[in-house]
Order: C-alpha cells, then structure tokens, then sequence
C-alpha cells in the first residue's frame, strides 16, 4: 500500500501547497492572501475534527469579491499542531477539505492552500524554530508568489495574529486587515482593523481598486 503521506501535496516533511481549481492568472497580479483559523473559519483550538468547522462569516464576502476579480486567493496558515503531534497531515487534510466544502457551499473558492507544521515544540524533522515558511516569516507568501508569479507589493494580507501582518510586512505587502485587532502602522505596513461590517468595507474598497487597476 502506498504511503498516505506521498498522496498528499506536501512538498517538504513540513510544508503543504495545494494548487487548488487550476485558474490560470495573468502574470504580475495580486492576491489576497487569508490566514485559515480565526479568519475563515471559527478557530477551535487546532482544529482537528471536520465536523466541528464552522465558517466567520464575516470573510465570505470579501472572498466572493476577490473571486469576482479574479484575483487569486490564497490560504497560508501554521500548523503547529502537527509538529506538536496532536495529528497528522491526513486530519490536516481531512479538515482543510471541509473548510474549502463549505466554502464552495456558498459559491466561493479558493486558488492555493499552503501550510507550515514546523515549530520550535516539535518533534523529528519538524522541531524547527523559526522556520522560513513559519509566519512571521514571510515564506508562504513569497512561495505563492514564486508559483504563481504574483506581485506581492499590491497584494492583500487580512489574519487574526499580529504573526499574519508581520508576514504580510515581510513579504512587501503594504497592508493588511487584523481581525479583532487594534489598527497600527509599521515601516510602510499598515495594519487595519476588521472588527465589523464597517471595517469589512475597508478590505472590500482596497480589493475593488484592485480590480479597476487591473482593468485600467
């Protein structure tokens, strides 16, 4: 029998990318790049069980307008859960693949998956501390972009950890929305904060300029 862990999309022990519907994007674009738990969906604690996934809602729409755009978007999220051994990358799937089931319930899809198990409290080959792949490290997003010649400059990043945004910071961006988070700037970074609707409209503004810049 095959080794479940040569079926699956990992491209290192720790590192996961999942090129995600096969659109093909013109060179130089931007994403929006969208941390997984406590920004897509309900963070429960390293989620583990598929049953228990429940959407924010408060994300959808800004996902149906990047979709509209035909702007990438783009999952990048820790998970230390496996480097901690809480379990494997076949529950990581597993999970995953209900997020993007329920994602595609409401008509909304995602471009690329990338995950990073390394962490400093792991063990074997995936006891890693500081990572580049790991945010605050910036290697997820730059790996996007290597794969799908994005322009990270005028790309988005929204997360519910400051780790999100110094990522996004790292990577070139120059902003990104924090979920229920405090608004800031950092050396040409802006941090905004998505606490309600009205901040939503923020994220949702900057991905329609996007657009019409894509169009000009």
């Amino acid at each position: 029998m095959a080794d479940k862990a040569a079926l699956l999309p990992l491209v290192e022990p720790g590192l996961w990318v999942e090129r995600i519907g096969g659109r093909v994007f013109p060179r130089g674009m931007p994403a929006l790049f969208l941390d997984r738990d406590g920004t897509i969906n309900v963070d429960t604690d390293y989620p583990s069980d598929p049953a228990e996934i429940v959407l924010r809602p408060q994300m959808l729409p800004a996902i149906a307008a990047a979709n509209r755009s035909g702007i990438p978007v783009i999952v990048v999220t820790n998970q230390s859960g496996i480097a901690r051994g809480y379990f494997g990358w076949d529950v990581f799937a597993a999970v995953n693949g209900r997020v993007l089931e329920l994602l595609r319930d409401q008509g909304l899809f995602v471009d690329m998956v990338l995950a990073c198990a390394y962490h400093e409290a792991g063990t074997g080959l995936l006891a890693v501390p500081d990572h580049p792949m790991r945010k605050p490290a910036p290697g997820m997003l730059i790996e996007a972009a290597r794969r799908l010649d994005l322009d990270l400059q005028r790309s988005l990043m929204v997360g519910d950890k400051l780790a999100d945004m110094q990522a996004g910071q790292r990577a070139g961006l120059r902003q990104g929305w924090l979920v229920d988070g405090e608004a800031s700037a950092q050396s040409g970074f802006a941090i905004r904060s998505l606490r309600d609707d009205s901040d939503l409209d923020g994220v949702l503004a900057a991905i329609d300029a996007l657009s019409r810049d894509r169009r000009a």
